[in-house]
C-alpha cells in the first residue's frame, strides 16, 4: 500500500501517542499493528525505531482490549472539537 507523505506522517504521529490504539490506526487507515511496525521501521532511524518499540511493547493503552477504560478512544476529553475543518469554541 502506497501512502502519501501526509498520511505517513500522521500514522507515525499516532503511533507515538500513548493513548492512540493500534485499533484506531486500523480504523482510520486500514493498517494492522504489524503494518504500522513495518512502516515505523522503514520510515524512522534505527535508534528511534528501537526506542519506540521499547515504549510500545507491553503498553496497555496501545491495545483496545487491554485498556481499563473505554471513553476517549480517539481523542482526549480536553481536546477541542473539530467540526467541518473549523475549531469550535468550548
Amino acid at each position: 500500500m502506497e501512502l502519501d507523505i501526509f498520511t505517513t506522517n500522521r500514522i507515525i504521529e499516532m503511533a507515538w501517542e500513548d493513548r492512540t490504539t493500534f485499533e484506531a490506526i486500523k480504523f482510520q487507515f486500514g493498517l494492522k499493528e504489524q503494518d504500522v511496525i513495518e512502516l515505523m521501521r522503514r520510515e524512522m532511524k534505527l535508534k528511534s525505531f528501537k526506542m519506540w518499540r521499547k515504549r510500545v511493547q507491553g503498553r496497555k493503552t496501545k491495545h483496545e482490549k487491554l485498556r481499563v477504560f473505554q471513553e476517549g478512544r480517539f481523542k482526549c476529553s480536553r481536546q477541542k472539537q473539530i467540526t467541518h475543518n473549523s475549531i469550535s469554541k468550548r
